[in-house]
């Protein structure tokens, strides 16, 4: 399996309104996507200092589950309404999960 963990930095115009719609719509976007395992999303907690202002964190199968989690069209339609225009920066990683995973 694959985590795909994405963090973003928010411009400062993003409000708190702008945050909780897009909090919405990923998590009505991820519940009509069969290949997500999992999916969690939201404001970081801030419980260290610096990092990101929002994450997301998605389990898949593999590879061919993670295209077609990133290149679906919900996917691309929360960006082109929301997201895209609220990053200031973004950061993404995928690391293998579940059993054999390297430690």
């Amino acid at each position: 399996m694959i985590l795909h963990i994405a963090t973003f930095r928010w411009r400062d115009t993003v409000t708190e309104e702008d945050v909780a719609e897009l909090t919405t719509q990923l998590r009505n976007m991820a519940a009509g996507i069969p290949e997500l395992r999992s999916y969690e999303c939201g404001e970081s907690l801030r419980l260290r200092p610096g990092g990101a202002d929002f994450g997301v964190a998605a389990i898949v199968d593999d590879e061919a589950g993670l295209s077609a989690y990133l290149d679906s069209e919900a996917h691309a339609s929360v960006y082109e309404r929301l997201l895209g225009r609220m990053i200031a920066d973004r950061a993404a990683a995928q690391l293998p999960v579940g059993p054999g995973a390297a430690l």
